[in-house]
């Protein structure tokens, strides 16, 4: 080896060396081979320093080679001894090169001598065996490829093609157009890539053929091969870059597309398919432009991945599409539903359920065939298509078992605003004046009824055609007074036979219960007793009534007037001065009545009306006679103004309630009485009127 090749890798053959150690070990057993390294032309470096560091290459070199199992702890020394010997330059040093030439084939000469080159004589074949021997060393080289060298030619194409290789690499890597054409592909799809980065390699291939064609041709071809393989390794990730790019374009052109597609009202199915078709193959032109000639590269896998983020992207819009129908609907359904439904539970009829059946089953049959008509053009399967039905089926159900259950939740003021209008109006929607006529028990039984209807309406739930006894057992319970409650002889209360007290309706589910019967019960109490007040109030008005229109005293009075008054009478009758007098007495007292409005004063009470008229009694009486006195003389003076009331009369009348308010003169018994003959069964027994008030409206808690 030359001396400025000690430490190089392939100058100084530390392949070959590599190579004879693994056969030496895998053939021969452990055997003294001398390695004998000449180096040429010494430079110099001080020879003790060159030969340190060449023994060191080569200790690494057998601590790197594999080992068979073995010889795997055999040291070095075992199977070889190096030795070294320097050359002088021929060039420079001529006469000392032939002189150590010369030594060095003494030693040669010598090998077999004791302490020569052939060191350890155990393997020494006798003359007589060179011919067999000879024969198994070639056998085992043509059996063995690892001993079969290659030819020189061969050695000096695999170098020369591998360095032209390299160097036409370097030239590619540091391409100017090779650069340009890469980060244009950054920034976005190129026009014409494959065609331009199909050049750019064309050139550097044809430059090694055209360099390589005097070489050994299975060399050439096999470095030409590595290059290709390199040189596309290096490029692979623009090419996969551009068909990022294309893959990109093409699901945004899709998603254009298919908004463009549905605004103009096409179905979403066919819509999706032409807009699929269309990038796809738009996609499909784009690698065809892209593909490289050196390279049969696949886009299958990034056409797959453009597919699956088509398809993605074409599910999230119908699921889109397909919930925005959906809510659009059922705001249809609600719409139509919960104002009907509530005008039929406030109205509480007979047939409110029925009524609710038929519109719930007419506005959910109507949304459900626009829906179908509206989601045809999705192409769903049939059991998608029958869940989302049901789904919008199911949404109509729930939006009036909702509405119901709120309407429940507000009973105790619709009961209230029931038995009002039916109490407090006529069958002509004309408010009541509490007058004699009125019949104040059935009134108030019919409103009663009225309201307990209405509440066996909202009691339970009844979308479905089955019977149920509610309303029946609620007005036996309630309106007829049947409820009793057995108690045992010790005072302990037993079983209640009342049918409601339960929780449960029966023939009802507890799903589609909105009032329990229990709650009904107490329900029920709490609204008699916030309706007595009304009640309690027309008895009132209606006695007052009746007092204030019935001026003539009793028959009975009547008679004893005429048996006792009979002799005036007759006197009255012979004299008939006695009756001028009666007369004028008679017109004096009405001009006086209506003049200090007597009635109008004692309405505040006894008291005040006595004290208010004898303040004005004598001023009036003057007054009166003065305006006689002047129509008498034919000389009338205009009217003077009426003297104000008094103070403790005016200060009663702003106290004055309005004309329905009760008196309190009335008797508290009978307005007491009055009332408690309304239920046969039930009795109550009411305050002083002037202390009663209304009590508060309390809401039904939700059920």
């Amino acid at each position: 080896m030359w001396c400025h090749d000690i430490g190089r890798e392939q100058a100084a053959n530390k392949p070959l060396l590599k190579t004879v150690f693994q056969v030496m070990m895998r053939l021969f057993s452990p055997r003294k081979t001398t390695l004998l390294f000449v180096i040429r032309d010494k430079t110099k470096t001080p020879f003790e320093y060159l030969e340190p560091v060449l023994r060191e290459d080569i200790q690494k070199i057998w601590d790197g080679v594999p080992k068979p199992q073995a010889h795997k702890s055999t040291p070095f020394s075992d199977f070889f001894s190096v030795e070294v010997v320097a050359l002088s330059s021929y060039e420079e040093k001529e006469e000392k090169f032939k002189e150590e030439v010369a030594q060095l084939r003494q030693r040669f000469f010598h090998s077999i001598s004791p302490g020569g080159l052939a060191g350890d004589r155990r393997g020494v074949v006798p003359a007589t065996g060179f011919s067999f021997s000879a024969q198994q060393i070639w056998k085992v080289i043509k059996e063995n490829k690892d001993l079969d060298l290659p030819a020189h030619k061969v050695m000096v194409a695999t170098v020369r093609c591998e360095e032209i290789a390299n160097q036409k690499f370097n030239q590619l890597v540091f391409d100017e157009d090779w650069f340009t054409l890469e980060e244009a592909v950054q920034k976005g799809p190129v026009q014409g890539f494959g065609k331009r980065l199909s050049s750019i390699l064309g050139t550097y291939l044809s430059e090694y053929d055209m360099e390589a064609v005097y070489f050994d041709e299975g060399v050439r071809n096999s470095k030409r091969q590595l290059l290709e393989s390199k040189a596309l390794d290096f490029v692979y990730p623009a090419y996969t870059t551009m068909l990022g790019h294309l893959r990109s374009k093409a699901l945004e052109d899709f998603k254009v597309r298919l908004e463009q597609s549905l605004n103009k009202g096409g179905e979403f199915a066919s819509s999706v398919r032409t807009s699929t078709q269309s990038s796809m193959l738009e996609f499909d032109k784009g690698c065809a432009d892209a593909a490289i000639q050196q390279a049969d590269w696949d886009a299958s896998r990034v056409r797959e991945k453009l597919k699956r983020d088509i398809d993605a992207h074409a599910s999230s819009v119908r699921s889109a599409k397909l919930s925005e129908l959906n809510i659009n609907y059922e705001k249809q359904l609600s719409a139509s539903l919960t104002g009907p439904v509530e005008a039929l539970l406030e109205t509480g009829g007979k047939d409110t359920w029925t009524s609710i059946r038929k519109l719930l089953n007419r506005e959910t049959e109507v949304a459900v065939s626009k829906f179908s008509a509206a989601v045809a053009g999705f192409e769903l399967d049939k059991d998608t298509s029958t869940k989302m039905t049901q789904n919008l089926r199911d949404y109509a159900r729930n939006v009036v078992e909702k509405k119901a259950r709120e309407e429940a939740a507000n009973i105790m003021i619709h009961m209230k605003d029931r038995f009002s209008t039916v109490f407090n109006y006529d069958s002509d929607s004309m408010p009541r004046v509490w007058t004699g006529k009125d019949d104040i028990r059935s009134i108030t039984k019919d409103a009663r009824s009225a309201s307990l209807k209405l509440l066996s309406v909202m009691a339970a739930i009844r979308l479905e055609e089955k019977p149920d006894n509610i309303e029946k057992l609620l007005f036996s319970s309630l309106m007829d007074g049947t409820v009793t409650v057995s108690s045992s002889q010790d005072g302990r209360i037993a079983d209640s036979t009342d049918p409601l007290a339960s929780s449960t309706w029966e023939e009802v589910s507890s799903k589609d219960t909105l009032i329990t019967p229990v709650q009904c019960k107490s329900l029920w109490r709490q609204f008699k007793a916030e309706t007595e007040y009304s009640v309690t109030q027309a008895i009132s008005a209606q006695e007052a009534h009746k007092r204030s229109n019935n001026w003539l005293p009793p028959p009975w009075a009547i008679m004893a007037m005429i048996v006792l008054g009979f002799n005036e009478f007759m006197l009255l009758l012979k004299n008939p001065l006695y009756l001028m007098v009666l007369f004028v007495a008679f017109l004096i007292s009405k001009a006086l009545w209506v003049q200090m409005d007597i009635a109008g004063e004692f309405q505040h009470g006894t008291l005040s009306g006595i004290l208010s008229i004898s303040s004005r009694f004598l001023p009036t009486v003057m007054d009166l006679l003065r305006k006689l006195a002047e129509e008498a003389q034919g000389n009338p003076a205009p009217e003077a103004p009426r003297r104000p009331v008094s103070v403790a009369s005016q200060s009663h009348r702003n106290e004055t309630p309005p004309p329905n308010t009760i008196s309190s003169s009335i008797p508290e018994s009978s307005v007491s009485s009055n009332f408690s003959s309304l239920d046969g069964d039930v009795e109550y027994s009411s305050p002083p009127l002037r202390q009663r008030r209304p009590t508060n409206i309390q809401e039904v808690e939700p059920l």
